[in-house]
């Protein structure tokens, strides 16, 4: 579909989104907690949380699995990476994902781990899908792609974002000992690997944002996008998600009364509340996103009425 501008024979560079659509700082939040409230993204969070819940485990599978090809069923790597995917989530929830997949390693093995690795990725994806159908919803956009184009798209995004996951978590775990590696190659000594340690923290913050920021570009069914490697609501996104995540860790740990009011529920309860939170989180920066682009839109199209009126003057 062409832009207001395009459908007038009037060629419109798309600005920035870091311009925030002409909008200051605090006219954007103002805007963007309005309209919030109007895509109702509570309700649809609480609803993302349930297909997080459906998605996660199959897509935990999928990430260990594919560490599993790469380092070998009974590596170190992998027990590592499984640990500390559990310990992502907050209180009690981190012992039931670790359990969770530990026990489905153990009860899986040869031909029926392989093959259960495809329909993991299968299952995995349904998490995505909701986020992209919330996304359409958030920029008032049909649906228009075949179910092909679309059932790709997310399968790729869950792919990149799955590859994404595991750069991270490899610097995070095993930063320090690829920079010796690298280091001892290249002949620099301890300087790169005092440097690489420094490095391996915004890289894995940098898989972050670019992970939000590919959501919001290839999510949404919209026609006429920018790219930008970190999006305004990239950076909303995940810094909401942190604040949250480990508010809610302190929270817990203070605070925790799940356990007493849902009994063996609770750390599933714990889990879905996180879950709840990440789907907030993506959710709150597709927002972000789509304030500042309806925005630019409003100023095309008054750009283009002006230069009507300027055209019709004229021919007076």
């Amino acid at each position: 579909m062409p832009s207001v501008a395009e459908h007038h024979g009037v060629k419109s560079p798309l600005p920035s989104l870091w311009k925030f659509g002409g909008l200051t700082p605090l006219k954007l939040i103002k805007s963007s907690v309005k309209k919030i409230g109007e895509d109702e993204l509570s309700t649809r969070s609480a609803a993302l949380s349930y297909y997080f819940l459906l998605a996660l485990f199959p897509m935990l599978l999928f990430l260990v699995s594919l560490i599993a090809v790469v380092a070998g069923p009974g590596s170190q790597m992998r027990d590592t990476v499984i640990a500390t995917i559990g310990r992502l989530a907050p209180g009690s929830a981190s012992t039931l994902i670790h359990s969770v997949i530990d026990q489905t390693f153990k009860s899986s093995s040869g031909i029926k781990l392989a093959a259960g690795i495809l329909g993991a990725l299968w299952a995995a994806s349904g998490g995505m899908s909701a986020v992209v159908t919330s996304l359409n919803v958030i920029y008032r956009t049909p649906e228009t792609r075949p179910w092909w184009k679309q059932k790709a798209t997310i399968i790729g995004l869950t792919l990149t974002l799955a590859a994404l996951i595991i750069v991270a978590l490899v610097l995070v775990l095993y930063g320090g000992k690829i920079g010796e590696f690298v280091a001892a190659q290249v002949g620099m000594g301890n300087v790169f690997a005092v440097v690489w340690k420094v490095l391996q923290w915004p890289v894995s913050f940098a898989a972050m944002f670019l992970s939000f920021s590919m959501v919001y570009y290839f999510g949404p069914d919209v026609k006429e996008r920018r790219w930008f490697w970190v999006t305004p609501g990239s950076a909303v996104g995940v810094t909401l998600w942190l604040i949250a995540s480990v508010g809610f860790r302190v929270y817990l740990h203070f605070f925790n009364r799940y356990s007493a009011t849902y009994g063996s529920l609770g750390a599933l309860v714990i889990l879905l509340v996180w879950l709840y939170l990440t789907g907030f989180a993506i959710l709150v920066g597709g927002e972000v996103n789509s304030v500042i682009e309806n925005e630019d839109k409003k100023a095309a199209e008054l750009a283009v009425k002006k230069q009507e009126i300027q055209m019709q003057l004229k021919a007076a």
